[in-house]
């Protein structure tokens, strides 16, 4: 069973007051940062600092530096996280628990009242899940063959999460939806779970029109090593005999793949720019999105419910996969298609 929280689940009283230090690394943790700060939750005033020399971030950062809600500043790019408290901040915020930055500024000193996870896709449903486990676990990206100082830096980062949850000083802010089982033993533990429908990007305008009537959200599947190229290809050809398909690449498609796709006469590849959450907003009754397992999915389900837009995820046939996906990967991976809203 899964649920998403919403602002009437809430557990915390809204708005909140004081600074928040914010650090992000990717066009998804910058909206869910701005979404966090819309809902009231981070404090009268947030600063963000983006990851410098990420080129994804771009994009995104200049449309909401441009749209973004009072109280939200932007640091200059930086390549380290601002220190816990460093500021006088009451938070600090961050999306990816898994950075090996991030853990090595979590077991310093945390001297801010709360630590607030925002979403980074399905890795932020896999650290709720690690986070309840009875067994020390961890936190470390499962596509990756971590060395012994790193797991070792994993599972340090797993005992201070846990410590500030049984404090009631963790906070977690997502829009996906969360196994109820898993939400109550993370509540049980002391966290805290906050929940959004993309509430504040639903009061932006939209100015992207997508007229095809099939759209595909891009996967880095093949360019990770993690599935072959070539079925993954045939399967979009497949899917032009429909009609012509857009197509959003992943930031990190090779430019090769992405080429051969441009070849096709029934394809048209759209530039990455900002989240796809952002792009797809404005789809029409009728156009059907496909993606391979993604957080997209359940993204664009809250995001277009009611909409008449059919939103469908591929499961990866068996003879797709490379043998550097792991099986306990591909489930993780997978879990995306069973992901659903209310």
């Amino acid at each position: 069973m899964y649920r998403v929280e919403s602002p009437g689940d809430s557990s915390v009283a809204r708005p909140r007051f004081g600074h928040a230090e914010v650090w992000v690394e990717s066009p998804l943790q910058l909206l869910s940062a701005i979404e966090a700060h819309g809902a009231g939750l981070l404090g009268t005033s947030s600063r963000i600092h983006p990851r410098g020399g990420t080129t994804a971030l771009d994009a995104t950062l200049a449309t909401l530096m441009a749209q973004a809600p009072a109280g939200v500043r932007f640091a200059e790019p930086t390549q380290t996280p601002p220190a816990p408290g460093s500021s006088g901040a009451r938070r600090w915020v961050t999306g990816d628990a898994y950075s090996g930055r991030v853990q090595r500024a979590l077991l310093g000193r945390i001297a801010v009242q709360e630590v607030v996870i925002i979403d980074d896709g399905l890795a932020t449903l896999g650290l709720i899940k690690a986070l309840v486990s009875a067994e020390p676990t961890a936190l470390v990206r499962q596509r990756s063959t971590p060395s012994a100082a790193r797991r070792a830096l994993g599972i340090a980062s797993w005992y201070r999460l846990r410590a500030l949850a049984r404090a009631g000083r963790l906070l977690i802010f997502t829009a996906l939806p969360v196994d109820a089982h898993i939400r109550a033993k993370f509540l049980a533990l002391g966290g805290h779970l906050e929940g959004h429908r993309f509430e504040w990007l639903n009061t932006q305008p939209v100015s992207e029109r997508i007229a095809e009537p099939t759209v595909v959200v891009g996967s880095a599947m093949a360019a990770d090593g993690l599935i072959h190229a070539d079925p993954y290809f045939r399967w979009l050809h497949s899917l032009t005999l429909d009609g012509p398909v857009a197509y959003f690449p992943h930031r990190r498609e090779s430019a090769t793949f992405l080429e051969l796709l441009a070849a096709h006469d029934k394809i048209a590849v759209r530039e990455h720019t900002i989240p796809i959450e952002m792009r797809l907003r404005a789809l029409r009754h009728g156009q059907l999105v496909r993606a391979l397992p993604s957080t997209a999915l359940p993204s664009l389900r809250l995001l277009l419910g009611g909409s008449g837009v059919r939103i469908l995820g591929k499961q990866i046939p068996r003879a797709w996969w490379k043998p550097a996906a792991s099986t306990e990967l591909r489930n993780h991976l997978s879990s995306s298609l069973e992901l659903s809203t209310p």
